[in-house]
């Protein structure tokens, strides 16, 4: 369905946003926010006044999150939540998260003078760290509006090694009021996320828009092969225990045993060391990021990946440690919202709306300990995502807002007639 020419002026807006908070980035090179850093302070900033333009009433959480408010037919009524978030990997593309929490600043824009129609408050959200980029701890952002912080959270750090706490108090934030962040079931309608796909499952259907119907938990660890270093010219290889060799068996077992399984799992980060041209490296760090629509799926995915990782190992004489630091359930979108989001999708044209799970994931996730949740996938060009070359059409984002905004009133319908 094309635009109309409204919708068209509304999508250019959101797109050229997107540009200029692109420009806010830690590196000269490419795309780099991460939680509680100078960069995350600026898009908040920039953020926050866009917010303002479209009548929300700002403020930013202990935990670094920034949001926006306006009341519905009376004060005080809870809330329905838009939104997704702001920080970036490295090296990032512009719309991953960014895309959603713009999108639903653009919505809110177009219903404030609606308000008085809504049974409910209004809310955008952009939370700020999804990713987990800095202190390798994903979603603490909504996990802290979820009531779920870790108080072990305070002391991980970053590559500089300054912690959590002291990044926190550096931005402005006390970490000892981090409680005043979470939210109360009571006071929430649901939370709705427009985002990415991040796949090419729309764009193989032709479709702009999809249904998100689950997202996938994910369990990541850290690695470590353990052998020993030694010259490279003076060591036979009866002798030799090569770690890089071991954690190559462990990386092709991940992959085959994934596919053989129809789970995803990925080694993003293989690290040797020492990593002189003549010695045999001795250690070997990598990351192991798995995941599956099904917690049970994924868990034994896991199970067979550490056990073929154990016997390519002995087998060679290595050693092997395998550390969990990030472990997130699978999410069921609730099945109401979802509804309301086909409902949405429905008034742009889209009669029977592709229903497909994510296999990133989301704020949702965490989100969804206090409230239903429901998200609204955006075709974006061959799936990429994660990298410069993330690519969105201004006609699917046009039709995303459409969508987006008649996905609320339809929760408001619900809501009211519930």
């Amino acid at each position: 369905m094309s635009p109309t020419a409204v919708t068209a002026i509304d999508a250019q807006r959101v797109l050229d946003r997107c540009d200029d908070l692109a420009a806010v980035s830690a590196s000269p090179d490419g795309i780099e926010r991460v939680h509680l850093s100078p960069e995350h302070a600026r898009v908040n900033e920039i953020v926050a006044t866009w917010m303002a333009h479209a009548g929300l009433r700002t403020r930013v959480d202990q935990a670094g999150n920034l949001w926006g408010r306006f009341e519905g037919r009376e004060p005080g009524l809870p809330a329905l939540v838009l939104g997704s978030h702001l920080d970036t990997v490295p090296d990032a593309g512009r719309y991953d998260g960014i895309l959603g929490v713009l999108s639903a600043v653009e919505v809110a824009r177009r219903l404030h003078d609606r308000a008085g129609e809504l049974p409910f408050a209004l809310e955008v959200v952009a939370f700020s760290d999804e990713e987990g980029t800095r202190f390798a701890t994903a979603l603490m952002g909504s996990s802290a509006v979820a009531g779920s912080w870790c108080e072990d959270w305070w002391e991980r750090t970053d590559a500089a090694g300054t912690t959590v706490r002291e990044a926190a108090r550096a931005f402005g934030l006390d970490p000892a009021r981090i409680a005043e962040a979470a939210r109360r079931p009571e006071d929430l309608v649901g939370y709705l996320e427009l985002h990415i796909e991040q796949g090419p499952h729309l764009e193989a259907a032709d479709r702009a828009l999809g249904v998100v119907t689950s997202i996938a938990g994910a369990r990541r660890f850290t690695g470590r092969v353990v052998g020993q270093a030694r010259h490279a010219g003076g060591t036979p290889y009866p002798r030799r225990r090569d770690a890089l060799v071991g954690a190559g068996e462990v990386v092709l077992a991940v992959e085959r045993l994934a596919r053989e399984r129809d789970g995803i799992a990925t080694v993003g980060r293989l690290q040797a060391f020492p990593g002189g041209v003549n010695v045999v490296p001795g250690l070997v760090e990598f990351s192991l990021d798995v995941r599956d629509e099904h917690d049970a799926d994924r868990d034994a995915l896991v199970e067979e990946i550490r056990s073929a990782a154990e016997r390519a190992c002995t087998a060679r004489g290595l050693g092997l440690e395998l550390t969990e630091v990030h472990s997130a359930r699978g999410v069921y979108c609730d099945e109401g919202l979802q509804r309301s989001v086909s409902a949405g999708i429905a008034a742009t044209g889209d009669a029977e709306p592709l229903r497909l799970w994510s296999r990133a994931g989301h704020d949702a996730m965490a989100l969804a300990a206090v409230t239903g949740v429901a998200m609204l996938f955006v075709r974006c060009e061959d799936g990429v995502s994660h990298a410069p070359d993330e690519r969105v059409t201004l006609a699917d984002v046009a039709v995303g807002l459409d969508a987006f905004e008649a996905a609320v009133l339809d929760v408001a319908r619900a809501h009211r007639d519930g």
